[in-house]
């Protein structure tokens, strides 16, 4: 999807989660075993191919909802879900446009979206199921049981990749310290960071369509993923040659399908290293942002002038608190901090690899 697209996805997977009234709504139509057709959202488009019914304007509710489900027709609330436009009313879309449904409901509710660009939201009463149709596209909503389910082992599985990606990061962090970075070794770090995200996003999207059940879900996201999209763009940043802005970088990656991403050679092409030969074993030297970051109590503005101002991480490592202090904003106590800070951390970080 685009990325507009994908944010109408995401929007209605929110405003039909658990814990919504839209939802509840739906789930009554459920246990009645009857169907339903909802459009959500209002407009010219949307009348012009309408036919009957009966205009309403009232705020929206659950029992409404499931009331004039009842009838023959189609339920039409506004974009916020907070009124109740139109119900009973026949949809019209145009047949010319192509739709992989069978049943009456479903093609019509696939073809509205797909004509108004709009989310519609159908209730099969035969096959006890709520479908999304976004931008045409159908999502089948799942219940709370089959996402918890699988929203832990996508859980468990980001552990392990977590797990990986620290020692990998740990790695590249003694090897920084020794000047001792590869091609290679950078391109293991983006592929672990990019699969690590990767995984974030699949939990995330069983996370907003949990709604309220998925809130002990996020807290375990949010501890498992913290900090990623700045590692990520640290890593890029300390090696991208040239002036490519990371962010082009990051969207590289994540064009990359998984057989790709599996390929060092093919991680490292996106941030520019020319993969010929043995290309994958040159060395390259980090920029220090990475690990300057580490450093607590340090703001960016600090970071991004020290690395100007001494051009590599060898440079930090070998400045003393007097060339430290030269940096426009780092005082004695800033400079100490810096100083300490560096020292720990490549001492933490050679123990690690060696002990």
């Amino acid at each position: 999807m685009a990325d507009t697209e994908d944010e109408l996805f995401r929007a209605t997977l929110a405003a039909v989660a658990p814990g919504t009234e839209l939802r509840d709504g739906l789930e009554r139509i459920l246990r009645g075993k009857t169907g339903a057709l909802v459009v959500l959202g209002y407009d010219a488009l949307v009348d012009s191919i309408s036919g009957g019914g009966f205009d309403l304007d009232v705020e929206f509710s659950a029992t409404r909802l499931r009331e004039l489900a009842k009838m023959d027709g189609a339920v039409v609330v506004d974009a916020a879900v907070s009124k109740i436009v139109k119900a009973a009313v026949q949809l019209m879309p145009d047949p010319s446009i192509p739709t992989e449904e069978s049943g009456t409901r479903h093609r019509t509710a696939q073809r509205v979206a797909r004509q108004t660009g709009l989310p519609v939201v159908s209730v099969s009463q035969s096959m006890q199921i709520i479908a999304l149709y976004v931008d045409g596209e159908r999502h089948v909503l799942r219940t709370t049981p089959e996402l918890v389910s699988q929203a832990n082992q996508a859980l468990q599985t980001l552990e392990r990749y977590k797990a990986r990606l620290d020692e990998v990061a740990g790695t590249l962090s003694a090897l920084e310290i020794e000047d001792l970075v590869t091609v290679r070794d950078i391109a293991s770090v983006m592929q672990r960071l990019e699969m690590v995200r990767r995984i974030r996003e699949e939990v995330a999207g069983y996370v907003l369509e949990l709604g309220t059940d998925g809130r002990l879900l996020t807290l375990q996201l949010e501890e498992l993923a913290a900090g990623l999209d700045d590692d990520l763009a640290f890593v890029i940043r300390d090696y991208l040659p040239g002036d490519v802005p990371a962010s082009q970088v990051q969207e590289r990656l994540t064009r990359l399908d998984a057989g790709e991403l599996l390929d060092l050679g093919a991680v490292a092409k996106t941030m520019g290293f020319p993969i010929v030969g043995e290309s994958m074993d040159a060395s390259v030297s980090p920029r220090g942002l990475r690990l300057l970051a580490k450093v607590p109590r340090l703001p960016g503005a600090i970071v991004e002038r020290l690395v100007v101002h001494f051009g590599s991480l060898q440079g930090l490592l070998a400045a003393g608190v007097d060339d430290l202090m030269k940096v426009d904003g780092v005082g004695e106590g800033r400079a100490r901090l810096v100083r300490e800070g560096l020292s720990r951390l490549a001492e933490s970080s050679i123990l690690e690899r060696y002990v």
